[in-house]
């Protein structure tokens, strides 16, 4: 009876924490939410100030927010973030930012080359893996569908 799995689901439901998930999803939002409006007011400072396009401002605007998400992290500000927002913080590009320097700072103290370099990549080595095949596949089928319309 005590190895029954249907058992010991009931059973450890009782001493499970209810978890805030409508919180939690709001907490998410706009935490998110208020990342890519500091995004977008970066780049309407780019648009306006340097007078780039709306186009040729996305790139100087990602760039400021890896910096801004690579200091917080640094100065350990974001993950106090990240762990009152979740996925708020997760998603947007400050996320991927934040996934990198920790593996960093992680692995400073075993040097600049086997410690930083070689594990700077080690938690979002998949991300770019699958972001690459993904262009190179939407690129093809684009390049197929151009070719027969």
């Amino acid at each position: 009876m005590l190895n029954d799995p249907k058992n010991y689901k009931e059973n450890v439901k009782a001493y499970q924490p209810k978890l805030p998930y409508v919180t939690n999803c709001l907490n998410a939002f706009w935490v998110g939410g208020s990342i890519c409006l500091i995004g977008q007011v970066i780049q309407t400072f780019y648009m306006n100030i340097f007078h780039f396009s709306k186009q040729t401002a996305g790139n100087p605007t990602v760039a400021t927010l890896i910096l801004i998400s690579a200091l917080m992290t640094g100065f350990g500000i974001y993950d106090k973030i990240a762990k009152f927002a979740g996925a708020g913080t997760i998603v947007p590009v400050t996320g991927f930012a934040n996934s990198i320097t920790s593996s960093a700072l992680e692995h400073k103290s075993e040097g600049i080359v086997l410690g930083i370099a070689t594990n700077l990549f080690q938690l979002a080595g998949e991300v770019i893996v699958f972001g690459v095949v993904s262009a190179a596949v939407l690129g093809i089928v684009r390049l197929f569908i151009e070719q027969v319309f």
